[in-house]
């Protein structure tokens, strides 16, 4: 299921020299976030440095945490990375990062998507304040078991920065549980976008890698005792993704 279909903000426009290629250096960027982004998290790769202690993953980098295992979502027909996974703890937070327009935020359009998509599967959403501004619990049916209807959750995150938008969800016991998700979203708090100078269309999926780190050494030493295991290749991504 396509949440991230392009609209009428997927064109080229002279109102965002930032997709035309043109030079922005000059100009400042606005906080479409609502809670002081630059601040508190995540950050754009301008705003923190990563030369230590991020595993980098393109357009996304992250910060290893004690148990934290990578995973990388490939899309089936053209096996690109689409997704990067992060699981800790029985919970996993899945994170991907979009070009936007300098102008104007996704996250409000997108919320509404998600949670129309989800009400077309049966499903029901409740929108609740959060750590990152609003965000959507969404309840999808599972596999039943016995006469009992069952289901699972996703706790969906958006956050709009200088020309990219990021979104992360949560899976597990942590989408449902704020105790559970603190350390989920400590992670997503550090996570540093790399935008990149391209020029992209609103809503075009920035680039994923396979990391640096995730080669093998011939030592076989790690990178310290928050090192995670080298990410493996998952599933493609499905509709919670």
């Amino acid at each position: 299921m396509a949440l991230f279909g392009r609209g009428k903000n997927a064109k080229l426009t002279s109102e965002d020299p930032s997709v035309l290629g043109q030079s922005t250096k000059k100009r400042p960027e606005p906080d479409k976030s609502g809670y002081g982004r630059a601040q508190k998290g995540p950050f754009d790769a301008s705003e923190a440095s990563t030369e230590t202690g991020y595993v980098d993953l393109g357009s996304i980098l992250v910060r290893p945490t004690e148990g934290l295992q990578l995973r990388l979502e490939l899309e089936e027909a053209t096996q690109r990375v689409v997704a990067v996974t992060m699981d800790l703890a029985g919970s996993s937070l899945q994170l991907q990062a979009f070009a936007a327009p300098r102008s104007e935020g996704l996250w409000g359009e997108i919320r509404a998507q998600i949670a129309q998509s989800v009400a077309s599967q049966g499903g029901t959403v409740e929108e609740i304040e959060g750590s990152f501004g609003p965000e959507l619990l969404a309840r999808l049916p599972a596999d039943a078991s016995g006469e009992r209807r069952s289901y699972r959750a996703a706790r969906f995150m958006g956050v709009d920065g200088p020309r990219w938008f990021l979104r992360g969800v949560i899976g597990g016991q942590a989408a449902e549980s704020h105790e559970a998700s603190a350390a989920l979203e400590d992670l997503f708090r550090h996570v540093v976008v790399d935008r990149g100078e391209s020029p992209l269309p609103p809503r075009e999926l920035l680039p994923l890698r396979i990391p640096v780190e995730a080669a093998p050494h011939e030592n076989g030493a790690g990178h310290g005792p928050h090192a995670p295991h080298a990410p493996a290749r998952g599933p493609e991504t499905t509709h919670l993704g």
